[in-house]
């Protein structure tokens, strides 16, 4: 080994993009808590450690987000539950407070504050809305006032807690809180928030801290460059229908590039592409906008070499990577290392775990003896995320390492730019496998049945966008076509796939609804429909709706609008309080429960109305039976107790909806009663037929049955009678 070893520690600061662009409001708070805990004391806290050189990578729109809080400008639903006078929560704003204000890591956000803790005590586990209902009514008015300010204290980084005169005031209070506290903490997150970007422009000025780049909004490039090439690390995963956009890739870049420079004054050297993601189609677009590095995984590098065979081997050197006229530098990360960080030594006392960390770097360092050159080791990993579940929010750590580093003459903290000054890549990479941080491929975000079904959204949406765009003559603002090409791009985000196939439904719901909302908003903005599917969660475990009852034996009711009989729909499947979203819900649903059954011929539905609805509001509305499969058409009925014949809306080749009669039946009077046979619908027995149903005035939807995803109906076979038979 030539000289000491270097150390270059890349700190990732990302967040999703979380505002709709159409409404303005931030669905989620993400930005705004990690931003009070994470991104302010990550850069501050090396003002004490003037040897401890670094690099942070910052994706832009997380940056964004930043400063329009700081501007005042971001308002979240999350701060508008916690501003909210507990007398005036309802028992749905209760249910979320209790499902969403104990997102925290218990062990040490929640259990070391003492009224915290409590209150997560008489909440219970589990996050089932109707068990935290019965839950809230346990809750005092206190208990919410408490539960509001806690959940945004808990997100204040321990800095805070110790330095800000108004946080530590709350801290001490402890419990009891009024509406003048929540005033003064969500003021004082604001004024934090306020502090990030002149740390970040301060440390850069003063060159202790090397800030790089990510494309825009995050995008998985290699894939938006053309989604055939995670045919390379996944050979055997089926894929979506072919996404190709190096336009949309070189974009993101571009404007990662300009955001950059006109936050610090010069354009950024370095960037770690998003999920460290890699191929060789990105190559020219990166380096063609002036970045000289970038930087991924060790396992990209065994593949790479694997591929194309060289000299060359470990990963604690930069290589080059020269295509024509295009030049890039490459780093990849110390996945052991980076990993321990990230996951490991939150359990461990700090001081052992400096020990580890700084024991492993000597080891490198001696295995490298004699190389006659400046071994480099890549520490990359979240700069936010690992945090939470390190006590104190692991100051206790980070101090640690750096009072180490500081004074081990062995190890030289630096930038990634100052270390390719004096020691420029000079071993070539000539083939770059095409993967990700994670397992060395895409496997995250593609090839999966959710992915690949959000990438044919996105796909479908940007076909529709692009024809708008080289339309001469439409007539879309051109305001509102440039809002829903940032749309597009927002939605090219790779988190959105990432949630997909998780856990922690309530979250990924969330993420589900963001992501389809961008998608809807670019149609809105377009002036066009919005397709059915869009309409339907994309999660396997919330799409397919769960009736309160379902069917056990054929129907064949009488068409009248009346309940003459208890037995015309006693073997009918029941969907009740299932109507999601829409106006009507603030002052009572119009329909209040949903049956559905069938005979060898017919589908048979039915609508219960709230008693309080007229038959003159009824005549002010109509309802569709929108069918996603087997193939998408509409049911149209508008409720009129002289009869309502049904109509059926089917897609041209264009995509516009052709309307026909359909052979059906319905009536409305006491009930909306309406059959749907199955002949001209192309329906066929065993047919598993996907439906919702939409109660609409005009073009505004009232209510959806389901509240979302859909209801799953399987049509009779000739077996279905014996199969269900009973005595």
């Amino acid at each position: 080994m030539s000289g000491p070893l270097h150390l270059a520690i890349v700190w990732h600061m990302h967040q999703p993009h979380y505002k709709d662009l159409v409404t303005g409001k931030y669905v989620l708070p993400w930005t705004r808590l990690h931003g009070t805990k994470d991104y302010y004391d990550m850069v501050h806290i090396l003002e004490d450690y003037p040897k401890i050189r670094q690099t942070v990578n910052v994706v832009p729109s997380m940056m964004q987000q930043v400063q329009e809080y700081a501007d005042g400008k971001a308002e979240d639903l999350y701060l508008e539950l916690t501003l909210k006078d507990p007398h005036d929560l309802t028992v749905d704003d209760q249910v979320q407070l209790l499902t969403n204000f104990f997102y925290a890591a218990h062990d040490t956000m929640i259990r070391p504050h003492p009224r915290y803790a409590d209150l997560l005590t008489k909440r219970g586990p589990g996050d089932d809305p109707r068990h935290l209902a019965r839950v809230a009514r346990y809750f005092t008015e206190q208990d919410f006032m408490d539960l509001q300010v806690w959940f945004n204290l808990a997100w204040c980084d321990p800095l805070f807690h110790r330095t800000d005169p108004v946080i530590r005031a709350l801290v001490e209070k402890g419990r009891d809180f009024d509406a003048a506290d929540k005033v003064a903490l969500v003021a004082r997150h604001r004024a934090i928030m306020g502090m990030i970007i002149p740390e970040y422009q301060a440390a850069d000025a003063r060159g202790q801290v090397e800030f790089t780049t990510t494309p825009f909004y995050h995008p998985i490039l290699p894939l938006l460059c053309d989604t055939e090439v995670a045919r390379e690390c996944l050979p055997h995963h089926p894929l979506p229908s072919r996404f190709a956009h190096p336009e949309d890739a070189r974009e993101q870049i571009r404007r990662a590039v300009a955001y950059h420079t006109e936050l610090f004054g010069h354009p950024p050297r370095g960037m770690w592409p998003s999920e460290g993601s890699v191929s060789e189609a990105m190559i020219p677009l990166v380096a063609e906008a002036g970045i000289e590095w970038i930087a991924t995984d060790q396992e990209i590098l065994a593949e790479s070499l694997r591929m194309a065979p060289s000299s060359a081997g470990d990963h604690f050197r930069p290589y080059l990577l020269e295509r024509g006229a295009h030049r890039l530098s490459i780093l990849f990360r110390d996945r052991r290392l980076s990993d321990r960080v990230g996951f490991h030594f939150a359990r461990m006392d700090p001081e052992q775990a400096v020990d580890e960390f700084v024991g492993a770097l000597h080891r490198i360092g001696h295995g490298l003896k004699g190389s006659g050159r400046a071994p480099l080791v890549p520490v990359i990993l979240d700069g936010e995320n690992c945090w939470e579940y390190y006590p104190g929010d692991g100051h206790d750590f980070l101090n640690a390492l750096y009072t180490r580093l500081s004074n081990d003459p062995g190890i030289v903290c630096t930038t990634v730019s100052d270390y390719l000054d004096g020691n420029p890549a000079g071993d070539h990479l000539p083939r770059l496998f095409a993967g990700s941080w994670i397992n060395h491929d895409f496997e995250i975000w593609i090839g999966r049945d959710e992915d690949n079904q959000a990438w044919e959204q996105l796909k479908a949406a940007r076909e529709v966008l692009a024809a708008c765009t080289e339309d001469a003559a439409t007539e879309v603002p051109p305001e509102k076509l440039a809002l829903a090409w940032e749309e597009l791009y927002v939605s090219e985000g790779s988190d959105w796939c990432w949630w997909y196939g998780g856990q922690h439904a309530g979250m990924l719901e969330a993420f589900d609804r963001l992501f389809r909302r961008h998608l809807m908003n670019i149609y809105e903005l377009l002036g066009e429909t919005i397709p059915d599917a869009l309409q339907v969660p994309i999660l396997r475990q919330v799409k397919e709706a769960v009736p309160t009852r379902r069917e056990a034996a054929l129907i064949s009711p009488n068409i009248d609008g009346r309940v003459e009989s208890y037995f015309e729909w006693l073997s009918a499947g029941v969907l009740e309080s299932g109507g999601g979203g829409g106006a009507m819900h603030a002052g009572g649903s119009v329909v209040t429960a949903l049956l559905y059954g069938f005979d060898e011929e017919f589908l048979y539905l039915r609508c219960d109305f709230d008693p309080e609805v007229t038959p003159e509001r009824l005549r002010e509305l109509h309802f569709i039976c929108g069918v996603l499969a087997p193939e998408e058409a509409h049911v149209v009925v508008d409720p009129c107790p002289d009869g309502c014949q049904p109509r059926l809306r089917r897609p041209n080749d264009e995509g516009e909806w052709i309307e026909t009669p359909l052979e059906g039946q319905g009536a409305c009077r006491d009930v909306l009663e309406f059959s749907v046979p199955f002949a001209p619908m192309g329906w066929r027995e065993g047919d598993e037929v996907q439906l919702f149903l939409r109660v609409m005035e005009g073009d505004a939807e009232l209510e959806r049955w389901p509240g979302q995803g859909y209801l799953a109906v399987t049509l009779p076979d000739r077996d279905y009678e014996a199969r269900n038979w009973v005595v």
